[in-house]
């Protein structure tokens, strides 16, 4: 298939590897051009706008933002708003994290120019991408899913329908509701263990196998446990999905308490200036609250 793709950052730029592995002609905009040209030895190609991936079969989005989706498929020079295109694509697939409402304005949209929108946030993080193991929750219609299942699987091993338009989104937000809230009790317990004297780092030997083990546990004991955290995903990002999860919950009437203590945790640790840092850094916030 042709494929245009919107987004080689962290997550994107093994998607994309996967993508050309599999046997897929690839054409990669980025606005960093940079990131964009370091693919081009894996054989991608680099365009300068993306309204030239207007040509391709389904364009693939991994964007920071609703934002930031909304200018690189409608705004001046998108992918659905080249002057003169003789022809669209079939597909957009949105694995970005965005607002659910935003989901469903924009595939209104696409739908009006004979284009079907596919939101399709992923889960596994920066390793599942590369590993290509990435579970990834769709919305959208399901004849348009299910033609894209096989590409999605270079890079996935699991695609769940989840509903119409924006029903990829909420399942995201369920997810990132229950990632953020697990992290910040992570950092309370490995806090909790230093203060009292104990090696937190040992946490993840004496808690696997039970209720509290998970591959979250596993993975940001040891880095709230060390001096160098790298990054990951960012206390920025969660906080943007944080603010989209209380959206959502307060469109649907659903109370999320836990939630808002989260939401505080991540704020106060954006406010200390570690909005780039890992989200390990949460319990920065924990081992000093009033500084």
């Amino acid at each position: 298939m042709k494929i245009g793709f919107c987004g080689p950052g962290l997550m994107g730029a093994p998607m994309i590897r996967h993508l050309l592995k599999a046997g897929h002609a690839v054409s990669v905009w980025n606005r960093s051009r940079e990131k964009a040209l370091a693919l081009a030895a894996d054989g991608a190609q680099v365009v300068d706008t993306p309204a030239a991936l207007s040509g391709c079969e389904a364009v693939f989005l991994c964007l920071s933002n609703g934002q930031a989706v909304g200018e690189v498929v409608f705004g001046d020079g998108g992918v659905l708003n080249a002057p003169g295109a003789a022809v669209r694509p079939a597909w957009i697939v949105d694995h970005s994290s965005i607002r659910p409402d935003a989901t469903r304005d924009y595939a209104a949209r696409a739908a009006d120019l004979g284009v079907a929108w596919v939101d399709a946030p992923v889960s596994g993080g920066v390793g599942g991408a590369v590993a290509g193991t990435l579970a990834v929750m769709a919305g959208g219609d399901a004849a348009a899913i299910d033609a894209l299942r096989g590409v999605i699987g270079a890079y996935a091993s699991r695609v769940t329908h989840m509903g119409p338009s924006g029903a990829g989104q909420t399942s995201k937000l369920c997810n990132q509701a229950i990632v953020s809230a697990t992290i910040a009790a992570i950092a309370e317990a490995v806090n909790l263990a230093q203060k009292s004297g104990i090696d937190a780092a040992r946490l993840t030997e004496a808690l696997a196998g039970g209720w509290a083990d998970s591959v979250l546990l596993q993975t940001f004991v040891p880095r709230m446990t060390r001096d160098e955290r790298p990054v990951t995903a960012t206390i920025r990002t969660m906080q943007k999905d944080t603010e989209a999860i209380a959206a959502a919950a307060a469109q649907a009437g659903a109370p999320m308490p836990v939630l808002d203590a989260t939401r505080a945790v991540l704020a106060q640790a954006a406010g200390r200036g570690l909005a780039e840092a890992d989200l390990s850094a949460m319990i920065e916030v924990l081992k000093s609250p009033g500084a």
